[in-house]
């Protein structure tokens, strides 16, 4: 089903089709219900009340709102600024739909980015107000939306007493319990130069797992691969890693964890995953070598 402009798929084990189909129904509306609040193309949003008052006002939210913008702004701090839902803000002077015959000036660069900052997102914990410092700042959660909303559809389900299920937003999947048979649910992680090929499947338990890739939209110039996602700090397409899959707890983690690491690099990215409790990485980069962290145990000689 379409939900948040993305497909999003649900399975549940239920003791019957009625009882799963109610489950998968109720699951929708809980993700509907979070995309009004945080989209910023429904005008009535409460993210779209805190963009229109960038500049001008303080604006009070609801707490949940409240507790994702400080939640995003936490994520920002440990990724550097790699993760900025203030990204929002950024011109786009890059065009990944076969438009763009030059790469954009450096000028054009440096202004495209000249409202992004997490720092700049002023929350008062007292009042539940978000004030965006600057005119013309935006806020979006493109990075870190679908996540939250799988992991909302899947505590109300565990709070129906669902046994089991997976909630896949196209390719961030959240999972509890096991399938029918007892088996655990298998995850596969795609070869970025062919998405058909799998060349690792991993058991995934009360786990969530994102991909960022940028096998979908990319420019080339000069023989250099740039790919369509952009680091909010400098304005330029990351490059240098052809994918990212991250794995813990949370789906809103691993969703906005994958984008961080793919824009801070093989490096920086191994290591600041090599030191958060209970998540996991696997990178491939653009020389198709895989590199996964300290506690991811497979083979992949392949």
């Amino acid at each position: 089903m379409k939900l948040m402009g993305s497909r999003f798929e649900i399975t549940v084990v239920a003791p019957n089709e009625e009882i799963g189909y109610i489950n998968i129904e109720e699951a929708a509306a809980e993700i509907t219900r979070i995309e009004k609040m945080i989209s910023s193309w429904d005008a009535e949003s409460e993210t779209s009340a805190i963009n229109k008052n960038a500049g001008i006002k303080p604006v009070k939210v609801s707490m949940e709102l409240f507790k994702l913008i400080e939640r995003s702004k936490q994520i920002s701090e440990i990724t550097d600024g790699a993760f900025d839902i203030s990204y929002a803000s950024m011109d786009n002077v890059w065009k990944f739909d076969g438009t763009m015959k030059y790469p954009p000036t450096e000028t054009e660069i440096k202004r495209s980015i000249a409202k992004i900052g997490h720092k700049k997102i002023i929350l008062d914990a007292d009042e539940h107000t978000v004030f965006l410092r600057q005119k013309g700042m935006k806020i979006g959660f493109g990075a870190i939306g679908k996540g939250y909303a799988a992991d909302r559809a899947k505590q109300l389900l565990v709070s129906k007493k669902v046994r089991a299920g997976i909630i896949n937003a196209s390719g961030d999947l959240t999972t509890w319990g096991t399938k029918a048979s007892g088996e655990k649910w298998l995850i596969g992680i795609a070869n970025p130069l062919s998405k058909d090929k799998i060349f690792s499947w991993l058991p995934v338990v009360e786990s969530s797992v994102a991909t960022s890739g940028n096998y979908e939209k990319y420019v080339t110039f000069r023989g250099q691969k740039y790919s369509h996602i952009i680091d909010p700090r400098t304005g330029y397409p990351s490059k240098g890693i052809n994918s990212v899959s991250i794995f813990s707890k949370s789906a809103e983690l691993c969703d906005a964890l994958a984008t961080s690491v793919f824009i801070m690099g093989r490096d920086a990215g191994m290591a600041l995953i090599n030191q958060l409790r209970g998540t996991e990485v696997i990178i491939v980069d653009s020389a198709n070598k895989i590199h996964k962290s300290n506690g991811i145990l497979f083979d992949n000689n392949q």
